[in-house]
């Protein structure tokens, strides 16, 4: 190979090494620790079983189910879906709810579950913040759970992981 070729070999080597490091740290420095994207979500509950899924509506204003039902399968304590700042905790409609601001737009929401945690807290995920609450639509041992994403509510089963998926199989 020729002394000129050796030399543009190994700049290019260089080049795609200090390339590939730079983009794979500034990749890192994007995503960073405050990602919910990228953070790890738990179920509120211990040992969950789903009730009632996620059934996304047509519409803002439309009929649908904007979070799971979930029971538990141990204890009536509630736990921070993932690592946030209690938003709200207080009554709603009735029942008692906890809101949780996850940063980037994901906020969290929990009910009927009576608050041991106070507006401004930072909690992180799996952190008690509260008890099931006797009342509510869902029954009990049962919290609702529902997460929205820069404003549109999104199937939380989908940061949780755990939980099998539906899977379509090929017809006929």
């Amino acid at each position: 190979m020729p002394r000129h070729a050796a030399r543009s070999v190994g700049a290019i080597a260089v080049a795609v090494a200090v390339t590939v490091a730079l983009s794979s740290t500034t990749a890192g420095a994007a995503v960073g620790r405050d990602d919910p994207t990228n953070a790890r979500w738990l179920p509120p509950v211990a040992s969950p079983t789903v009730v009632r899924g996620f059934e996304a509506p047509e519409h803002a204003y439309a009929a649908g189910h904007r979070g799971v039902d979930l029971r538990s399968g141990a204890d009536e304590v509630v736990v921070a879906p993932a690592l946030g700042v209690v938003a709200f905790a207080g009554p709603v409609a009735g029942r008692s709810v906890i809101t949780i601001d996850h940063g980037d737009g994901f906020v969290s929401s929990l009910e009927p579950v009576d608050a041991v945690v106070a507006v401004g807290a930072s909690v992180a995920v799996g952190e008690p913040v509260g008890v099931l609450s006797p009342e509510g639509h869902v029954g009990p041992g049962t919290v609702h759970f529902g997460v929205r994403h820069r404003g549109e509510y999104v199937n939380p089963l989908l940061l949780v992981g755990g939980f099998e998926r539906a899977v379509l199989l090929p017809c006929c």
